[in-house]
């Protein structure tokens, strides 16, 4: 039994129709089914196989096993910027026991005062760090969402705000709904809810600006009820967490049927697909959107915005109806987003698993509106819009992967539901990883260039995965990749899961091999698409397909679940010529000694003769005497896998493998010419390690490591300022 205290919110309504809301004293209210913790969230054990009713195996009668549906009437009030609805929704109780009460997310609360768990965070967390979500909002600007009624079978309901992650008292982001009729074992709840959503200025991922209205996060969303064996779980629970400052989504997968009227000159896209034309009647339009096996349902309606149309067509996929929404000042990143997006359904469906559904919207947010840009839904994603895009440019680089990005959400955030509260490391993270490997694949690198700076043939530009271990912060990570979203340092901290796990992966690829490692990953989208898998059943995915349990759990153990870095170093090199040696021998019982003085004699003659048999020689050319040189190495973190090549005198090298446990080890060669450099990792396989510039060693002054860090830092300041932080 678990108790708390609550809020509880009696309402009335006055003969004009509006709701009167009164708040009632705390009270202590029992509940048999608790939350989910809110703290220690780390799994590290895999969900059992029947978990979200097992493996999908392509014969059921839906894609997923859909637990809720939501049939939503709703209507946009263009000048107020506010949603009126009526909800109807249908959940199935999947556990063994009778639910008395249901949890549902108002995810817009997080945004009508500075007393939400969303702005208290915030205060702190962008102190020590960047990141997006930063706008001040003003008179007329907050958002929120009020419920009106609710109701079960004609019975009135009443509800009060909790608080599952110990927030502030002042936090309305969960609900809790009492019902008048238990839920039995296997049953289904019917709720009918009125609501209305006020849009907040664009702040986070959803709101207004000017006549734009990106309408995210809007409607009275019911929580996840977890059984033991799903996600770490060990009883039942429920999995419904505040709207933190770093938070996503989480939700069962259900079937969405939309009804949004709208200004009949507004633009209307959103998830799914439109089922016919829209009905047209006094000035306003009514489009219906249908969408089935999805978690989460997003619209947009602007004022005087185009359209560009393409499609998709690939084996195992319906033909994919594309579709870009744009302002017309950014008309430029129509087709570079359509091309980008549909090039992203390619990849994505040939690594990854075929694209199951018809439809896929991409809205470009008008300017001003940056904040609405980079979210993701599903069949559905807001990207970033500019005047101008020129191939070769940064602008075309940056329109390229903010599209890859976002549409690989739907497949890492969409139909692999993993839990974004929680485990932001399988979304952000893999998503992260699996973006650059397509970059990687079509050799596309980010180019750090203006079209004028193009133009004086000035392009600079990085790798992928180089720009991604320069912004991983590696030296001293502060949490684990693991880690929830909340309970993270600062924002610095909690952008790391992007850069941080895509050099990790980057990295047990490496080790793995690129084609087990793509293998491994189809594995894990064949096992849990359509379901909701933990960071323990990623793991599992990779030690089955490729069999290197060894290589997976260090990188797990070392960073998913850990802290820790690489920083492995060249420290010295020393040679020497093995030379005659003077001292006493003893052969066939008698003695013999070598006078010091007399070699010199033997040394000298022999390196005259050399020198006349080889008037050509040029310097550091083989001599007659061999060289002995001693490479020292030093290891100041973790253990990794490395390659050490030293190149000699002559121009030739030699390669050999440390890859053991000790803190320091020393490499002897005897060859015609003295070692001259060794360099550990010279194919970057071990992007992990925090400071490449100790890796290498030459004998004589070289100005190449510090070049290479000069243009690498060069790239990363001009590219973060246009990047997002977060996307």
């Amino acid at each position: 039994m678990v108790l708390w205290s609550c809020q509880a919110i009696a309402q009335t309504v006055t003969p004009a129709g509006e709701v009167q809301r009164t708040e009632v004293a705390p009270v202590a209210v029992s509940q048999d089914i608790p939350f989910a913790p809110a703290r220690g969230t780390i799994i590290t054990t895999q969900s059992a196989p029947n978990a979200w009713g097992g493996e999908r195996t392509g014969n059921e009668p839906t894609l997923s096993d859909r637990v809720v549906s939501y049939s939503i009437d709703a209507e946009l009030d263009a000048a107020k910027h506010a949603v009126t609805g009526k909800e109807h929704m249908t959940w199935r109780n999947r556990s063994d026991r009778d639910v008395h009460s249901v949890y549902f997310h108002l995810y817009l609360n997080a945004f009508q005062n500075e007393g939400s768990t969303f702005f208290t965070e915030r205060k702190v967390l962008t102190a020590h760090g960047k990141a997006r979500g930063n706008a001040e909002l003003e008179k007329g600007q907050w958002g929120w969402i009020r419920l009106q009624s609710v109701q079960q079978n004609g019975a009135s309901l009443t509800w009060s705000y909790v608080h599952p992650d110990g927030g502030p008292a002042t936090d309305e982001t969960v609900v809790r709904i009492d019902l008048a009729q238990p839920v039995p074992a296997g049953g289904t709840l019917a709720l009918d809810i009125d609501f209305l959503s006020q849009l907040p200025r664009v702040v986070e991922r959803t709101g207004w600006w000017g006549d734009f209205n990106l309408v995210g996060q809007w409607f009275p969303k019911i929580g996840v009820l977890e059984l033991p064996g799903e996600r770490g779980a060990t009883q039942v629970r429920w999995n419904v967490h505040e709207f933190h400052f770093f938070s996503e989504f989480y939700a069962d997968f259900g079937l969405y049927d939309v009804r949004l009227t709208v200004p009949s000159d507004y633009t209307v896209g959103a998830v799914g697909k439109l089922q016919g034309a829209p009905e047209q009647k006094n000035g306003k339009a009514t489009y219906h959107f249908v969408q089935g096996d999805v978690h989460d349902f997003a619209w947009v309606a602007a004022k005087g915005y185009k359209t560009l149309d393409g499609s998709y067509e690939g084996p195992g996929s319906p033909k994919v109806a594309v579709r870009v929404i744009y302002p017309p000042e950014y008309e430029a990143s129509a087709a570079p987003s359509l091309k980008s997006s549909i090039d992203a359904i390619g990849y994505f469906s040939r690594t990854l698993g075929a694209y199951p559904y018809e439809t896929l919207t991409v809205v470009i947010p008008p300017y001003n509106a940056d904040e609405a840009g980079g979210m993701e839904y599903p069949t559905f994603f807001t990207s970033e819009g500019y005047k101008k895009i020129e191939p070769g440019t940064m602008n075309q680089m940056l329109s390229d992967f903010v599209n890859i990005h976002e549409f690989g959400h739907g497949y890492f955030y969409g139909l692999l539901a993993s839990n974004e509260f929680e485990e932001p490391v399988l979304d952000e993270g893999l998503n992260e990883y699996w973006d650059n490997r397509m970059l990687r694949e079509r050799k596309q690198d980010l180019i750090v260039a203006s079209p004028f700076t193009k133009r004086l043939g000035i392009t600079p530009h990085i790798s992928g995965f180089a720009f991604e271990r320069i912004t991983a912060t590696l030296d001293h990570p502060a949490d684990p990749l693991a880690q929830n979203s909340w309970d993270r340092l600062s924002g610095t901290s909690y952008g790391t899961v992007y850069s941080r796990t895509a050099t990790a992966m980057h990295d047990l690829e490496e080790r793995l091999g690129r084609p087990a490692l793509e293998k491994a990953f189809r594995l894990y989208y064949q096992r849990w698409h359509f379901r909701h898998p933990s960071v323990a059943d990623f793991r599992a995915a990779l030690i089955d397909s490729s069999g290197d349990a060894k290589d997976v759990d260090a990188i797990f153990n070392q960073y998913v679940y850990g802290t820790a870095f690489i920083d492995d170093k060249v420290a010295d090199i020393d040679s020497y010529e093995e030379l005659p040696q003077a001292g006493v021998t003893w052969k066939d019982g008698k003695q013999a000694e070598v006078v010091g003085s007399d070699l010199d004699k033997e040394i000298d003659k022999k390196r005259s003769e050399w020198d006349k048999a080889h008037p050509d020689a040029k310097p550091g050319a083989p001599g007659p005497y061999p060289w002995h040189s001693t490479i020292t190495v030093r290891r100041d973190g973790v253990a990794a896998p490395e390659l050490l090549r030293v190149t000699f005198e002559d121009g030739t090298h030699e390669d050999v493998s440390w890859n053991d446990d000790r803190r320091w080890a020393r490499f002897d060669f005897v060859k015609p010419s003295k070692a001259v450099s060794a360099e550990l990792d010279p194919n970057q396989h071990n992007l992990l390690d925090r400071d490449r510039l100790n890796n290498s060693l030459t004998t004589e002054p070289n100005g190449a490591a510090s070049r290479r860090w000069t243009a690498d830092v060069s790239a990363l300041l001009q590219t973060i300022s246009s990047m997002l932080t977060t996307m």
